[in-house]
């Protein structure tokens, strides 16, 4: 009887530790893949601080790191600025990439109507 009791003890303590051993560890890989995810590049082509495009005007362009996405901008100069109200500089990027889309849109659209394949080549058969 005694024999049983112990045994009953230890499932019990084996039943309750072993989920919480296990459910610890899934929430550790889940961090450690979090971890090693790699920030996205947002794609901006203008930066938002000072309109300039980037690459032009002879200033070496930077990158800002921000929530997981990156920014691009025109200077090292910029990034600090940017850093003082990033949300206000994400809506111009934001904007800025609604715009490039609805252009990309547009030329399809353009492309569709006007009968031509994207190679130039007529889609008439």
């Amino acid at each position: 009887m005694r024999i049983l009791f112990n045994l009953a003890i230890l499932l019990f303590i084996l039943g309750v530790e072993i989920p919480v051993f296990v459910q610890a560890q899934e929430v550790s890989d889940k961090a450690e893949v979090f971890g090693q995810m790699e920030a996205i590049n947002v794609g901006n082509k203008i930066c938002p601080v000072s309109g300039e495009k980037i690459g032009q005007g002879g200033l070496a362009p930077a990158t800002y790191e921000y929530q997981g996405k990156v920014y691009n901008l025109c200077c090292p100069a910029c990034v600090d600025e940017f850093k003082k109200d990033p949300d206000k500089y994400i809506e111009k990027v934001d904007k800025e990439l609604q715009a490039q889309s609805k252009e990309v849109a547009n030329k399809g659209e353009a492309i569709s109507e006007s009968g031509m394949s994207m190679s130039g080549h007529s889609l008439d058969y």
